[in-house]
């Protein structure tokens, strides 16, 4: 393992490698040089000849450099080379993704490259119709790509048969974790048989997924064409510190000098990004948003929208972002920071798509200091400072040190109080729980003098005779 490992990594140099060269049939080339593909990128240099090989995966890359052919055509070829029809139920291979943008994205990707033959894709995702869904898996595909959430309800009514499904592949694996999927894989994996060829890939590499890879991979090929949650070299990275309150009318003016630009800015919440989308319109702003209270359609609209450049800003979530595969996105706005740090690598990879260049430009209020602290740990680099001062390694903390022992506003620390009884002279004594306080200008009386001064009136207090009164 150690032997095959190194050599994925010595890939890592091979910039300009020819798919000629990988292993691949006259009718794959064919494929990808209809879908545009000149050469090969260092992840899929070194996954292909292995995933061909028969070897389990664990690819490590940045997002946007081509994770889907590395693994989609090596796949196709070993479908294509065994033409064994799928049975009813069954699918051939399966692939997971963590979103429905993601998957319908690889969908579009792999029957691209199918064209030429008889293979059959299939997409399940949540937000769509599952009674279309169980009659089009009726027959059988030979590739089904599926959210892990979709793809439990149907196994649960039985519209599903995993005992055929001899290759799997999880992508972005780290997003699928993050999002809590973690239970559903393992349902999955039970599922599937134990002689199947595993291909795992992500763009960081939390300590999660190295579990998961020894769980569900066997004795795998570690290719790591990029160390854990750096992102691509072309993407100029800056920051501005910034107020939460002045972040709209920083990004309104960012955004006005470059009104032919594509334009992905992200939000934190869902809420926050409609209303941030709403404000732009209201401000003339052409935009659209994506998150998780949008349906697929008006999700799917959106997009389409954006890719054909009607729509130049597009706002958007972490989650909802995931498959969005659009080279002529040239800036990325972090208007809020992610507080998963790894969120951090996956938003800017929607820009430098396929080798371009973009810009990555985020926006830091005081207190979002330490989240920047952690991305520029996560990716070992300090980004550039744009405007604004930076609060420092204090920020964040009461700014007049309130409630740190010793450092109260009363009295320095150490000094010694003149008079202990004096900060009890003015203070009134509480009364006892349960009496009523009495006033000071008239003494309480006992109840015959009460009875006596008032002989015509009731000795029941005034305020429980009120009481029976409104009762009455």
């Amino acid at each position: 393992m150690r032997d095959r490992n190194i050599a994925a990594r010595a890939s890592k140099g091979m910039t300009l490698t020819e798919f000629s060269s990988l292993g691949l049939s006259e009718r794959i080339l064919h494929s990808v040089a209809a879908a545009g593909y000149t050469s090969a990128t260092p992840i899929q240099a070194a996954a292909i000849p292995a995933v061909l090989e028969g070897h389990d995966i664990m690819g490590l890359a940045q997002t946007g450099t081509g994770k889907t052919a590395a693994f989609g055509l090596p796949l196709i070829e070993k479908l294509l080379a065994n033409p064994q029809r799928p049975f009813p139920k069954s699918v051939r291979a399966l692939i997971l993704a963590p979103t429905r943008e993601l998957a319908n994205q690889i969908t579009t990707n792999l029957k691209g490259y199918v064209k030429r033959s008889k293979l059959q894709i299939a997409t399940v995702v949540g937000g769509q119709s599952i009674n279309v869904q169980m009659r089009d898996l009726g027959p059988g595909k030979d590739i089904l790509v599926a959210t892990p959430g979709r793809l439990i309800d149907l196994m649960e009514r039985g519209a599903i048969i995993l005992a055929q499904t001899h290759f799997l592949v999880l992508d972005e694996a780290d997003q699928m974790l993050d999002l809590g999927f973690i239970h559903s894989l393992k349902r999955i994996a039970k599922a599937l048989p134990k002689e199947r060829q595993t291909l795992l890939f992500s763009a960081t590499m939390p300590a999660e997924i190295e579990s998961l890879s020894k769980t569900y991979l066997n004795d795998p090929v570690r290719i790591e064409v990029s160390p854990a949650g750096k992102t691509a070299d072309k993407i100029d990275q800056s920051v501005h510190f910034v107020s939460q309150r002045a972040k709209a009318d920083l990004l309104k003016k960012h955004l006005s000098e470059r009104d032919n630009d594509l334009s992905l800015v992200f939000a934190r919440t869902k809420h926050g990004a409609e209303k941030l989308m709403k404000h732009l319109v209201s401000h003339g702003f052409e935009a659209a948003s994506i998150h998780g209270n949008k349906s697929q359609g008006q999700r799917d609209r959106a997009i389409r929208e954006f890719r054909a450049g009607n729509v130049r800003i597009l706002v958007a979530t972490d989650v909802a972002a995931r498959g969005i595969d659009i080279p002529g996105v040239s800036h990325v706005y972090n208007f809020d920071l992610p507080q998963v740090p790894e969120s951090y690598v996956h938003r800017i990879g929607r820009t430098a798509r396929a080798g371009a260049e973009g810009r990555a430009i985020s926006f830091c209020s005081e207190e979002e200091t330490k989240m920047l602290r952690d991305i520029e740990k996560l990716t070992g680099v300090s980004l550039t400072i744009a405007s604004g001062e930076h609060p420092g390694f204090g920020a964040g903390a009461r700014k007049d040190n309130r409630g740190k022992r010793g450092q109260s506003s009363g009295r320095p620390q150490g000094e010694k109080r003149s008079d202990p009884s004096a900060d009890n002279q003015n203070r009134t004594k509480r009364p006892h729980r349960g009496k009523r306080p009495q006033s000071a200008a008239q003494p309480s009386r006992s109840r015959d003098e009460g009875a006596s001064a008032a002989p015509g009136r009731s000795a029941k207090p005034k305020w429980r005779r009120n009481r029976k009164s409104r009762a009455a």
